[in-house]
């Protein structure tokens, strides 16, 4: 029997990046309105042994999440704006992830830290409890503000667009935009959910390390992430393979609430898109060519 494959992916800008077992695929619209695809094969840190082995692949995920996720945000950058010629050498996206990723640290992990070291509070759980919170707060206030940005409310309606059409898929449903419409724009595999998940698995982590000086628990915040990850991504791993047990539901359940702040119900020609990138990252993993899809209400070239 073949290996179920459970498709994922990203919104991007006019667009949906969906990876597969091998390959990864960005579908975007350009001001044409035609869409456009760009199919890379997955290297093996992406699709071999570490991807599939407990623990090893959380970190493996959050890596993934970041490279693939800022070549696919360039891509579609350059196919909306027309600059399609326009490419982003490995290092710069390599630049780029850490900045990102030193900016997520400074202000989600050192900035409550720091609120929290002004309490004097003496217990370690405690703690941590107040200093997650300060954190979690940040991170809806953050998805909050950004919902208000039109291209980024843009960008959610993709993100909606993309659940949406793998919702359909794993239903067993035709893959047409009539029948995804029908579908949620939530998804328990959603990053939304992981990095809720990380937000919480981090309390639990850092009350172990206990209150010590400053520089111990800002390096202690950082070098923890890892492990933060890998046993995020266990728990969203197990509770989307068990959605019908009740514990499952329960833990799955504020990442899915999270998620009606990054996504919008879509349009069609939204929908459109997303279906393009499934579709084609399926064919490929099946060796096959492409599918297409009819347009919908696409105009005309300069229209």
């Amino acid at each position: 029997m073949a290996q179920k494959v459970y498709y994922g992916g990203q919104a991007v800008m006019e667009g949906v990046m969906m990876r597969g077992r091998n390959t990864l695929v960005t579908a975007v619209r350009n001001r044409k309105g035609e869409i456009v695809t760009d199919t890379k094969q997955l290297s093996s840190l992406y699709s071999g042994w570490a991807r599939r082995t407990p623990f090893i692949r959380g970190i493996i995920v959050l890596i993934e999440s970041m490279v693939l996720g800022i070549r696919s945000l360039f891509y579609s950058a350059n196919v909306s704006l027309e600059e399609e010629g326009e490419k982003v050498s490995t290092g710069m996206i390599w630049v780029i992830m850490i900045i990102a990723l030193s900016l997520v640290v400074a202000v989600f992990y050192i900035v409550p830290l720091l609120l929290t070291r002004l309490l004097n509070i003496d217990s370690s759980l405690l703690f941590n409890l107040v200093d997650g919170i300060i954190r979690i707060a940040i991170f809806v206030l953050y998805l909050w503000a950004m919902g208000f940005m039109r291209d980024i409310r843009l960008t959610f309606a993709y993100h909606g667009a993309e659940h949406k059409t793998i919702n359909t898929y794993e239903s067993g449903d035709p893959l047409e935009v009539e029948s995804v419409r029908q579908h949620s724009t939530a998804h328990v595999r959603c990053g939304t959910s992981f990095l809720f998940v990380v937000l919480i698995i981090a309390v639990l982590v850092f009350t172990m390390v206990g209150i010590r000086t400053v520089w111990l628990m800002v390096l202690s915040r950082i070098v923890l992430i890892p492990v933060i990850a890998a046993i995020s991504y266990e728990i969203i791993y197990i509770a989307s393979r068990h959605s019908n047990n009740i514990i499952a539901r329960l833990i799955s359940m504020p990442g899915l609430w999270l998620q009606s702040l990054t996504t919008r119900q879509p349009n069609d020609k939204q929908i459109e898109v997303a279906l393009v990138a499934l579709k084609s990252v399926i064919a490929a993993d099946r060796q096959d060519e492409p599918i297409s899809v009819s347009p919908v209400n696409t105009p005309p070239p300069g229209q």
